[in-house]
């Protein structure tokens, strides 16, 4: 119990909570799909039917010939495919802009940085958004022997402050991108939510993906249902050439692989990805519309994924954390994170809003 004043918090803690749905465990569907594909022995890095049948489960879905390259995680991602990007600009003078909340600009512990030898050019944005403005501005720098030349454009989907890029927006800054010569690479760790919240089927993802002419994709699955698992997906072949040899280069080659292939069968398959994103964010809104009437909090805006970023009393924050831990967000406005999962159910919810108000009541 967590305790406030000497008072005990008396609401029974949620079952599941609201500090990230990188907390969350993984899917039943991916559990049993990795118990079938350990049946056996299978040729290793990639030589197994598991892996062959998620290169064209990830085609299907984009409905193009994409190359699609598996990792260990998020990270390995947005480093594997950066890399194979800056390899096709044929050069190591070329830089990476991004969005100064970009997390490969605060979360990744300057991870492209160092492993690429790679400048970041992290862009002011409130809303965690670039535009083809700051890019127009950025490409001034094209052709000056004393900058780093912008290669390619890095933006996440949905954004680190959980809000969205439209479609049109990723293709009109797609469309600056290429014409600067840049190439375009979209940090989808939480895709499913994004394409969820978007419209909510395989046209939605591909109206701001392969539609809007993004050349390389980070697919989320880790923080989706899967124990342990993210993907390259190159939407523009000839950006992928060399991406094999990147992959093993930079550490993200699973010799095992069929076990990575068989978690994102096992979502891909009747479209169990996008289900489960768009569950996740149906909880964040009946979360944010349940303490935006109490007293004391101010919820903030209507969530467009899986996030909600409330202000609270400064008194409730610590015996709330205690009871059932979350992130703080902005210690100087008393915000925090609350984060909603595929495994989120209304009961959780209830129940964390009960304890809220219990303090918040006091």
């Amino acid at each position: 119990m967590a305790v406030r004043s000497g008072m005990p918090l008396t609401a029974a803690a949620p079952s599941r909570s609201f500090a990230s749905d990188n907390a969350a465990g993984a899917h039943p569907a991916v559990i049993e799909a990795v118990v079938a594909a350990n049946a056996g022995h299978a040729l290793a890095y990639g030589e197994d039917a598991h892996t062959a049948r998620c290169e064209a489960a990830f085609s299907e879905l984009f409905d193009a010939d994409v190359v699609t390259r598996l990792t260990f995680n998020g990270t390995g991602a947005n480093v594997a495919a950066l890399a194979t990007l800056m390899a096709s600009l044929r050069g190591p003078h070329h830089a990476v802009v991004c969005s100064s909340w970009a997390h490969i600009n605060i979360d990744e512990t300057a991870a492209p940085e160092r492993i690429l030898g790679t400048k970041l050019i992290d862009l002011p944005a409130e809303d965690a958004k670039v535009t083809p403005a700051q890019l127009r501005v950025v490409g001034a720098d094209l052709g000056a022997v004393h900058h780093a030349q912008p290669g390619v454009l890095s933006m996440t989907q949905p954004t680190e402050l959980g809000t969205l890029y439209t479609a049109a927006e990723i293709a009109a800054l797609c469309d600056t991108a290429h014409e600067l010569g840049m190439l375009v690479h979209l940090d989808g760790a939480r895709i499913a939510n994004a394409t969820a919240s978007l419209g909510g089927t395989r046209e939605a993802l591909r109206s701001f993906t392969v539609d809007a002419g993004v050349d390389a994709v980070s697919f989320g699955g880790t923080k989706n249902g899967l124990l342990g698992a993210d993907a390259v997906v190159f939407l523009n072949r000839e950006a992928a050439v060399g991406s094999e040899y990147v992959r093993k280069q930079v550490t993200q080659l699973p010799s095992k692989m069929r076990f990575l292939a068989a978690q994102f069968n096992a979502v891909l398959a009747d479209d169990l990805w996008l289900c489960l994103g768009e569950h996740s964010n149906t909880m964040a809104q009946l979360l944010h519309d349940r303490v935006a009437v109490l007293p004391g909090v101010e919820a903030g805006p209507s969530p467009a994924v899986n996030s909600i970023y409330p202000a609270l009393p400064p008194s409730i924050i610590k015996p709330l954390q205690a009871w059932s831990f979350f992130w703080d967000w902005d210690v100087t406005k008393h915000q925090v994170r609350w984060m909603t999962a595929w495994d989120t159910t209304i009961e959780d919810v209830e129940a964390f809003v009960a304890g809220v108000a219990e303090l918040a009541g006091r």
